[in-house]
């Protein structure tokens, strides 16, 4: 099977779409339940004994989804405590930045302000709009490394040198890290046995089903279930839809900072 071309799919297509492909899937394999049914005709007394039938797969399935939805939810987990991590390592280089002298000092800030602002812009960009947000990223954290070198000579002679460099350091291993994270995803072979799963499920509910209140009771058990697929789905794919990991540390932290821009401004002579 080609699993790069299942992920590359996965990855580009919005919620709806694989949504409507899940339903699509679902309706298709409960119809044929439904049809060897009708072909087999089993008997009703029969029927009965399929309950461990049906107990063991949808046991199975929780066991599957119960899985997928920890390895989510692990790497949701971890892109929003980056986000606080992030926020604390531009916060303190920006102070720290306050001590050197100008021009560097005016310099080194705003390209921190500008730089968290963007990573705030990119991080709730919709799928397909981050490209020219990613340019401005490494762009400001190419001058954020240039001002920092330009910087050097006027600390090179005392302590403070090292801690400042090592907050610079840090702002730019976290950029790595956050895009690291970013791709960070549930491997789309699981995926794809899920999706499998799901539609091999939904054909034997459709077998088994006797009359049109146990199909009722299973559409809306097969409904709730790709309710809980998708949602998983929009966990793992940051991009994807609207559950995103929190950016407020990084919003706070530009109001921190435009609040210090202005004191700055006012008690300037």
């Amino acid at each position: 099977m080609d699993w790069a071309g299942f992920d590359a799919w996965l990855t580009s297509s919005t919620l709806a779409v694989i949504a409507c492909a899940l339903v699509a899937l679902v309706l298709a394999a409960f119809g044929v339940g439904r049809g060897l049914r009708a072909v087999f005709k089993p008997i009703e007394k029969k029927d009965d004994d399929n309950s461990f039938l049906i107990s063991s797969v949808l046991g199975l399935l929780a066991l599957m989804l119960s899985f997928t939805f920890a390895l989510a939810t692990d790497r949701f987990e971890a892109r929003r405590l980056l986000v606080q991590e992030e926020a604390n390592a531009i916060g303190t280089m920006y102070l720290r930045a306050q001590l050197l002298d100008e021009p560097h000092r005016s310099r080194i800030s705003r390209v921190l302000a500008s730089y968290a602002d963007n990573r705030v812009a990119l991080a709730l960009a919709p799928q397909g709009r981050t490209g020219p947000l990613l340019e401005t990223n490494d762009r400001l954290l190419a001058e954020f490394w240039s001002a920092s070198a330009a910087a050097f000579p006027s600390i090179r002679g005392i302590d403070f040198s090292s801690t400042f460099y090592d907050s610079v350091n840090r702002v730019i291993d976290l950029d790595a890290t956050r895009k690291s994270a970013r791709l960070a995803r549930v491997p789309s072979e699981v995926f794809a046995l899920l999706f499998v799963y799901v539609a091999a499920s939904a054909a034997v509910l459709g077998f088994t089903a006797i009359d049109r209140r146990a199909v009722s009771f299973t559409g809306l058990f097969l409904a709730l279930l790709l309710l809980f697929l998708l949602v998983i789905i929009d966990i793992d794919r940051p991009t994807l839809g609207g559950i995103r990991e929190s950016q407020g540390p990084m919003e706070r932290l530009l109001i921190s900072l435009q609040r210090i821009a202005t004191e700055q401004a006012h008690t300037a002579p």
